[in-house]
């Protein structure tokens, strides 16, 4: 039996939305909820990237489903969440991990590259906090917003990005106070070097290990290790949290 079957269902009767489902961060949280007993809308950009992670999270808690949207597209995500409402009858956790990256240094940058990645990162995410708020208000839930602690530090290379990210911080700090009497409360998981394709096809190991220095606990992280983050937020442990950034890097951001 996995670790994650075995965990208490906490979660059990509650509706969750995870937005870039399909892999890494994204199915890791999926399936952490899912263990939990929560019902998980698995979202990507199409219903077809998803719907292995659906699959997975529906052995843990019938009814998982994979959905496909631009997260971009306001009116889309307006129309995607009320489908699920209407549907479930509820919604009680919004997870907003949808991401992109286009690196460059500023000179070579096209504004295309930054609109995209400011669009997916920080306008998907308002998109579907404005498309979910009403609910949430009814059933007191929560919103957690993956941000990057490239969004605390910056990064050479990546100005869209963690602008994206940066201003991830301040979305949730303001919907934290604006919604807090409806009791919903609104955080943030700001994960380090976590295992992705990207480090994955990092091949010298060299760059690997000076990577790992760099990291006071000496290791990237797991996409597992953000996903409990996010359950600890989520569940009875986060109750008394709010408007937070909860930094999960390994001590790199010391």
């Amino acid at each position: 039996m996995t670790a994650q079957a075995e965990s208490p269902r906490l979660l059990a009767g509650q509706v969750a939305i995870v937005t870039g489902a399909s892999r890494g961060i994204g199915a890791a949280i999926a399936l952490q909820l899912a263990a939990r007993g929560a019902k998980v809308i698995c979202v990507a950009t199409s219903a077809e990237r998803a719907a292995e992670t659906a699959g997975r999270c529906s052995e843990l808690t019938p009814g998982a489903q994979a959905l496909g949207v631009d997260v971009a597209q306001t009116s889309a995500v307006a129309a995607l969440v009320d489908a699920i409402v209407k549907e479930h009858g509820r919604l009680d956790i919004l997870v907003n991990n949808a991401g992109v990256t286009k690196d460059q240094l500023i000179m070579r940058m096209s504004e295309e590259d930054f609109d995209r990645v400011l669009d997916v990162n920080l306008k998907g995410a308002w998109n579907f906090c404005k498309a979910a708020s009403r609910t949430l208000m009814k059933t007191g839930g929560t919103i957690v917003n993956i941000g990057s602690i490239v969004g605390l530090t910056g990064n050479a290379g990546q100005s869209n990005y963690a602008a994206s990210k940066a201003a991830l911080v301040g979305l949730t700090k303001s919907l934290a106070k604006e919604l807090a009497g409806r009791k919903v409360r609104v955080n943030l998981v700001a994960p380090g070097y976590v295992r992705s394709d990207m480090t994955a096809a990092i091949a010298d190991e060299a760059a690997v290990a000076k990577l790992k220095e760099s990291i006071p606990l000496g290791r990237i992280g797991e996409p597992t290790e953000i996903a409990q983050a996010v359950d600890y937020l989520v569940g009875p442990g986060g109750a008394y949290i709010t408007g937070q950034v909860l930094v999960v890097d390994g001590g790199l951001s010391l």
